[in-house]
């Protein structure tokens, strides 16, 4: 499955920013775009894997390190890689971290720490790539959400919080920059099998929960969603807009 999928002619040469792009589906969607002779540019914290997997990538990927919760730095990476692969066609928000947190022990400071983790990034990725796609008259931004909040996940409040607050985001800039032919959408995936579910949250119990839950009765892999995020920056999906696509096996 990996590597795999339709190519796009439209995407090749396009510049490309994909947050959170070291690891996970992150990762994926480096590899999709790198696949269709994009410029790619990807941020994470996590430096090691992001360095490897630019070097294996070769030059037309690069990445730059930064913390995504410091949005000057966030803002200094984009333009890193703008003076770098020029103005910005398509931005990926895909950062975001699912820590689970009991209600009882949120306190202030962990509340905005989420929400500048899984929230806050999007908006000001965006805001900062905007005026290169209005000056283009052309663009694209897939936000990313989650059907926990859709399918009654308890123990993450503030995670579920953040990611339904993501159509809102979305639905807005879609409305505001429609007319400047910028299109704005969001991805909800489901249960990915990704290194750190693997690590940190699957459990039997935890699978045989999702295998009834989902029509398809398998995991779902990155590269899956990958492939419909690469769909939905590429001119093959020019007419969706302000849109949340559901990719989840058939969970929600």
């Amino acid at each position: 499955m990996a590597g795999g999928g339709a190519i796009y002619p439209d995407l090749e040469g396009k510049s490309v920013i994909v947050t959170g792009g070291g690891s996970g589906i992150g990762s994926a969607i480096v590899r999709a775009f790198a696949r269709q002779k994009a410029k790619v540019g990807f941020i994470d914290i996590a430096e090691a894997p992001s360095r490897a997997l630019a070097a294996e990538l070769g030059g037309q990927v690069h990445f730059e390190l930064a913390d995504l919760t410091d949005i000057d730095a966030l803002r200094a990476a984009i333009a890193a890689i703008r003076d770098r692969h020029g103005p910005i066609d398509v931005l990926v928000n895909n950062a975001a971290r699912d820590d689970r947190h009991a209600t009882p022990d949120v306190t202030p400071a962990y509340f905005d720490e989420r929400i500048a983790v899984n929230l806050k990034h999007q908006f000001f990725a965006a805001q900062a790539v905007l005026p290169d796609m209005v000056a283009r008259g052309a663009g694209a931004i897939v936000n990313f959400g989650s059907i926990s909040w859709m399918s009654g996940s308890g123990g993450m409040a503030i995670y579920t919080a953040a990611k339904s607050a993501v159509l809102g985001l979305t639905g807005s800039l879609a409305r505001d920059y429609g007319p400047h032919n910028v299109r704005v959408n969001a991805i909800a995936p489901g249960w990915i099998l990704t290194e750190r579910q693997k690590e940190k949250w699957i459990t039997p119990e935890g699978e045989a929960q999702m295998l009834a839950a989902q029509c398809l009765k398998r995991w779902l892999k990155p590269e899956e969603i990958a492939r419909f995020a690469v769909f939905l920056a590429s001119d093959e999906a020019s007419a969706c807009t302000s849109q949340h696509y559901v990719v989840d096996g058939g969970w929600v």
